[in-house]
């Protein structure tokens, strides 16, 4: 799923979504709630009208970035006093990435901005502790995001919405089982593992996904948070997992890095998929005089328009947009198709 961070997947429009074969995309509460407001944006027929997306979207509960951006800015203007978010029982209370105004979010406040927003997929409101916090850390935020996906069902007001609640418990086997256990036994039509990409090593990641896949229902889709590197996408699909996103692919694009397929003896191989990928720089200079595609087996609009490795390494190096736009026009379509393969080889029974 590519992420729209703030209702646009950067540099893509929607025709060109459809074009590499996006079937949803994800917004983010916390920054949409911020700018331009979520009643504004209620106001242009929720998040399909304001954008012109009309296919289906998610919005992430903006928990994780209450933690990770709610600290004032005080730092930044050259003052001591930096105040970080303060997490109670009750919510959050975080200050604004913009400007340092100072909000508070909870479980019903969150289910609130997400059905101004309309998305058709929302999530609750949980805590995802960082990878190197304690024990009693840990319980406290499993503890805290059982107790407000609770209220946040019965804050719900929306029928038209799927409301999918965050397994939570860091890379504690225990707590991850008792939190799946939780969350398996509400029925909700989606289940999500969360605090996955937070800092752990792949072993670990691939680790707590097996542990969450062997109690949520396998019937019902389930969703990793936050994967994006194609071998992590393979691993993940054979734990049983069938949603995932990542803001990897545009990001890689903006440093001028991009996927392609590669020969069996180079590269990350993707094993069950028969063919390896390799992660390329587009400003190493050994491609200034590469007059061929980024990868001629590929079918994005870049690499059937013929672009040039050399043109794209100029156009990066120029802080051009168009280079940006093409790379991550590569990038999604590369993880699309590598989805595509995936579930052809499964249909296949050779995944």
């Amino acid at each position: 799923m590519p992420v729209g961070t703030v209702a646009a997947v950067k540099t893509m429009s929607e025709r060109d979504l459809k074009e590499i074969g996006a079937q949803i995309i994800l917004s983010n509460t916390y920054h949409l709630y911020l700018r331009p407001g979520d009643k504004h944006i209620k106001k242009a027929g929720g998040l399909h009208g304001f954008m012109g997306w009309d296919r289906p979207i998610l919005t992430d509960s903006g928990g994780f970035q209450v933690f990770s951006l709610g600290e004032s800015k005080a730092h930044k203007r050259g003052q001591q006093n930096v105040k970080s978010a303060k997490i109670t029982d009750r919510g959050v209370e975080f200050y604004s990435h913009l400007d340092g105004s100072k909000h508070f979010f909870d479980a019903k406040k969150s289910i609130s901005i997400q059905e101004n927003l309309g998305a058709d997929i929302i999530m609750a409101f949980d805590q995802c502790p960082p990878a190197d916090c304690s024990k009693q850390e840990l319980v406290k935020a499993v503890t805290r995001t059982h107790d407000w996906l609770l209220k946040a069902l019965k804050a719900q007001t929306r029928k038209d919405q799927v409301l999918v609640p965050i397994c939570q418990g860091g890379t504690d086997r225990g707590l991850r089982e008792q939190s799946a256990k939780f969350i398996n036994d509400l029925n909700q039509p989606i289940n999500a593992i969360g605090g996955v990409s937070v800092g752990e090593k792949k072993k670990d990641i691939y680790e707590v996904t097996s542990w969450c896949t062997q109690i949520l229902n396998e019937k019902k889709p389930r969703y990793l948070m936050g994967i994006g590197y194609p071998e992590d996408i393979v691993e993940v699909v054979k734990l049983g997992i069938d949603m995932f996103d990542c803001v990897l692919p545009t990001r890689l694009a903006r440093h001028g890095v991009f996927w392609q397929k590669s020969k069996k003896t180079e590269g990350i191989e993707l094993e069950g998929l028969k063919y390896n990928y390799m992660q390329v720089d587009i400003k190493q200079s050994k491609w200034k005089e590469d007059f061929s595609p980024l990868d001629e087996n590929c079918d994005c609009y870049a690499c059937k328009k013929g672009f040039s490795r050399s043109y794209l390494r100029h156009l990066i190096f120029e802080n051009e947009v168009l280079g940006i736009h093409l790379l991550s026009t590569h990038n999604l379509r590369f993880l699309t198709r590598l989805t595509e393969d995936i579930k052809l080889a499964i249909a296949q029974n050779m995944f």
